[in-house]
């Protein structure tokens, strides 16, 4: 089950050092996890929770096998995009592929970098690469109404259900706001917008690339975007790339060493990868025994034969049970036979829905 979190940003912001320090990482922890490269601006990064080691500490799990992230490098934006300016056309289909947006803006002052508008401001940046989206998507979907308008008068009830999806986004979009506006927190609503394929309408992470002297706190150009993030129900999160591609190709000790020496408690890029699984509205559950132990990802809300699914689809379609005990209860009764002495173990039927930090064991039918 993958998901894919698309890099974007003007040229000239560290969208691609950001990017390279990530794909570095993965290397990086290919000494103790899987990873893949899959293509040269594609990065399958481990997702950090210090939760999957305790788990396998307690099993004595012969390997550890976190859950993953993809990011996707996408082509440098310039005013025109929608109209395919530049590589617009590239650009926008590759955001499409997209689960979400991690927004690279630059929020650092460097007479040695010229940025592409003349000068540092990142919430017009913001909104020159918005604008891009929301142009593509109001063309896209006025397109599609007269269709729409046709069939649901013939009476095609998911016609009607899709038009007025679509008067919803249109809607936002004629007065300048991005369709994700008109999106809700449930699977359902979620998944119905997401078939429409607009691009304003995927969630947005912004990442405050400052220089590496405002890397723990972040300065005013930082402190600008998390107030606009704050308004549009977005994440924002800081780093300082060139700080992040220098800690990426050194190793584990030496990280260390050298995060303490810049002030800072862990690499930026644990939260981008952290806020990007957040921002998909993703949660954890876990597998535990003497050869593995291994975290999976799924989508809040999702009930046991389909997070099942996930591991095969066999297991899905023959679902019976999920043993289930809790995270915290598997760390205090010290795994397994102990939370069973203790009344912590519970056998979940197809109901239910999975939450984060579950250590499962699922019964099925071959």
């Amino acid at each position: 089950m993958g998901f894919k979190c698309g890099i974007v940003g003007l040229p000239n912001v560290g969208k691609s050092t950001l990017f390279n320090a990530l794909t570095q990482t993965a290397a990086a922890q290919a000494a103790n996890y899987p990873f893949c490269t899959i293509e040269p601006n594609v990065g399958d990064v481990a997702v950090p929770d210090p939760r999957l080691e305790t788990l396998a500490k307690i099993a004595g799990s012969k390997d550890i096998i976190p859950t993953r992230l993809t990011f996707v490098d996408i082509a440098g934006l310039v005013r025109g995009a929608s109209k395919g300016e530049g590589l617009g056309n590239q650009f926008l289909g590759n955001i499409r592929e997209c689960d979400a947006i991690a927004h690279v803006v630059r929020c650092f002052e460097d007479g040695d970098i010229t940025h592409v508008e003349g000068g540092v401001d990142p919430i017009r940046d913001i909104e020159t690469i918005e604008t891009e989206l929301m142009l593509s998507d109001l063309e896209s979907l006025e397109k599609r109404v007269v269709n729409l308008e046709k069939k649901a008068r013939g009476g095609d009830k998911e016609s009607k259900e899709t038009l007025a999806l679509v008067e919803q986004c249109l809607a936002l979009l004629r007065e300048g706001k991005p369709a994700r506006l008109a999106v809700g927190s449930g699977p359902e609503e979620r998944k119905a917008f997401a078939g429409l394929g607009l691009l304003s309408s995927k969630p947005v992470l912004y990442v405050c690339n400052v220089e590496e002297s405002s890397a723990d706190k972040g300065n005013a150009f930082s402190e600008k975007v998390k107030a606009r993030a704050a308004e549009e129900g977005a994440a924002a999160v800081v780093v300082s790339a060139k700080i992040e591609s220098e800690i990426a190709v050194l190793p584990p000790d030496e990280q260390k060493e050298y995060l303490e020496a810049v002030g800072l408690a862990e690499p930026g890029l644990n939260r981008v990868i952290r806020a990007g699984y957040d921002l998909l509205h993703l949660v954890t559950y876990f597998t535990v025994g003497p050869k593995e132990a291994r975290a999976w990802t799924i989508e809040k809300g999702t009930r046991a034969p389909q997070a099942a699914g996930v591991i095969h689809t066999d297991f899905e379609k023959g679902f019976i049970r999920a043993e289930t005990i809790g995270f915290q209860d598997y760390v205090a009764n010290k795994g397994e036979a102990g939370a069973r002495e203790a009344g912590k173990f519970r056998l979940e039927g197809k109901e239910y829905t999975v939450a984060d930090g579950d250590v499962l064991h699922f019964r099925f039918n071959n």
